[in-house]
């Protein structure tokens, strides 16, 4: 008879799986500090040190505030477009699709985790590395983008089923713009003449 391993086990994760259970983790208890944070992670089999820790809460936009009863914990911010429905601007035309500020965190996983993008019908598929998808498939369901009815998530695809064709193709053009707005925000890749 083969004994289970232990329930500490550590277990090697990539970024997206890490920052996905740290997420998971603030949502469903109240986390006071790094230090609690790191044992409740350890519980997981997430061995991680508190300066990784400390850019990934960062990077999760997390934040201590101020509960009811006076205690201070970590919490993570609303979903973009939770307090608005799809906005126009003066002359009607819709805002949601304009160069994007309002999600940088929907930006950055983009960037860091789109290998393509494509559109067929009213579906569009984004590749990303292994183990990626499932996180990206989560923040693209908090962005609340426009004409989106929902996502699915393997392990490197993610499908996003949209209301139709036109929508499939806006918001395939959304994300790709994204990504790339992104990237040349930072270095550029591409060689230079001088």
């Amino acid at each position: 008879m083969s004994e289970r391993p232990a329930l500490n086990m550590k277990r090697p994760m990539t970024k997206a799986a890490r920052l996905s259970v740290i997420e998971d983790v603030l949502l469903k208890h109240i986390v006071t500090s790094q230090q609690q944070l790191l044992i409740m992670l350890a519980e997981q089999g997430l061995d991680v040190t508190q300066s990784t820790l400390s850019r990934d809460l960062d990077e999760l936009h997390a934040v201590k505030t101020r509960k009811a009863d006076g205690s201070v914990a970590y919490e993570l911010p609303l979903p973009p477009h939770t307090h608005t429905s799809a906005a126009t601007d003066a002359s009607g035309s819709d805002t949601l699709f304009a160069p994007a500020k309002e999600d940088p965190l929907l930006s950055k996983t983009l960037t860091g985790m789109v290998l393509s993008v494509a559109a067929a019908g009213n579906i569009v598929v984004l590749h990303t590395p292994s183990g990626a998808a499932q996180y990206l498939g989560s923040v693209l369901d908090r962005a609340n983008l426009d004409s989106v009815l929902g996502t699915i998530a393997g392990d490197d695809t993610v499908m996003i089923v949209t209301s139709d064709a036109d929508g499939a193709q806006r918001t395939a053009q959304r994300l790709l713009s994204l990504a790339v707005d992104q990237r040349s925000a930072g270095a550029s890749d591409a060689p230079t003449d001088r």
